[in-house]
């Protein structure tokens, strides 16, 4: 028996929602990701930054959709906002503008200083 099946199911979904969060993060600030493993002659392109964000984004949908389906709660690791976007499912232009709303603060107060 793998050990999938010896885990507990909230358990292993909330390590999965943790994960592809992080992962959706690290492409929003087109850091390196799995993904970026599996087209390396497609980092050069500009569209392979985009396509990379919508991959990750599918990624937390479908993890999401599933921990719903199963009626596990995934809202605990994300803000209400962040929440929000996932429920409306379109990855929009205000999700990657907004989707940390403390490093847009950050850097908001940092042109104020200048």
């Amino acid at each position: 028996m793998s050990d999938y099946a010896q885990k507990d199911l909230p358990t292993f979904f909330m390590d999965q929602l943790r994960q592809t969060k992080v992962n959706f993060e690290r492409a929003l600030d087109c850091k390196h990701t799995d993904f970026d493993d599996l087209y390396p002659y497609m980092n050069e392109q500009p569209q392979f930054f985009w396509y990379k964000r919508y991959v990750a984004w599918s990624e937390l949908l479908t993890v999401v959709r599933l921990a719903e389906e199963l009626e596990i709660e995934w809202t605990t690791d994300f803000t209400e906002q962040q929440v929000e976007f996932i429920k409306g499912k379109v990855l929009q232009g205000k999700v990657l503008d907004h989707w940390n709303p403390e490093e847009q603060e950050e850097k908001i107060s940092q042109l104020e200083e200048k």
